[in-house]
């Protein structure tokens, strides 16, 4: 695409990277300033970047390539028994998608799920000023799948939809609710949602074979990796 020809592309200095320890890391994006629709968003996910906020980046670090943009082909995906039954855990729940949610319930969500399970993390302390800048999305693609249980929210699945997928963004829940799995279910019930829309991908982001915290991307088969520019089968 010739849009993509015209990008102009800024790096970051290098920083300690977040998942792996004593690895500096380096991330390419986006000129922000750039007139970008949903097309170009979508053909640039297709070369392994990501959202965040305003900006569209991917890593490039110097020294490693261990980050690796997955996505899962949901027409081939096959539920395997721990997926049905998170499934039917969370069948009580009642789903619904907006691209306007009331920021004071969701921030209060998002406040307790990042000091329960991420206080270690880039994104702690919270605060609602970070919480905005990560989700917003000028490109308007972006939908905010809420779970709730008799009306209370207890999970959101923020998810853009691309013109050749969708892409999850974050997932955030009550962290008291760890019977029901329910980063899982986020995942599944993408899945689900690109399959009746009738688009051929779940983008996951970025999978790091020795990182435990991203391990759990794996468990969604098949999965493809972009290795050299080029989409493959991918085995965990």
């Amino acid at each position: 695409m010739s849009e993509l020809a015209n990008l102009k592309l800024y790096a970051t200095a290098e920083h300690p990277c977040s998942y792996l320890k004593d690895q500096q890391a380096s991330t390419i994006f986006i000129d922000p300033a750039a007139n970008l629709d949903v097309n170009v968003y979508s053909a640039l996910s297709e070369l392994g970047f990501r959202r965040s906020g305003g900006h569209i980046y991917r890593p490039h670090c110097a020294d490693c390539a261990a980050c690796i943009s997955v996505r899962v082909p949901v027409q081939a995906f096959a539920l395997t028994r721990t997926h049905k039954r998170c499934l039917k855990r969370n069948s009580d729940l009642t789903i619904t998608s907006t691209a306007h949610p009331n920021i004071d319930e969701h921030y209060a969500l998002y406040e307790r799920y990042i000091h329960a399970r991420h206080s270690d993390g880039d994104m702690y302390p919270p605060n609602r000023q970070q919480y905005i800048d990560f989700l917003n999305n000028p490109l308007g693609c972006t939908h905010y799948i809420e779970m709730r249980k008799q009306g209370k929210l207890i999970g959101c699945a923020v998810s853009d939809r691309l013109s050749n997928g969708l892409s999850a963004i974050y997932t955030y829940f009550c962290p008291t609710q760890t019977t029901r799995s329910l980063g899982r279910f986020a995942i599944l019930h993408q899945i689900q949602k690109a399959q009746n829309l009738g688009l051929p991908y779940l983008y996951l982001g970025y999978w790091i074979r020795n990182c435990q915290k991203m391990t759990y991307k794996s468990e969604y088969q098949p999965f493809e990796k972009l290795i050299d520019r080029q989409w493959v089968l991918g085995a965990s």
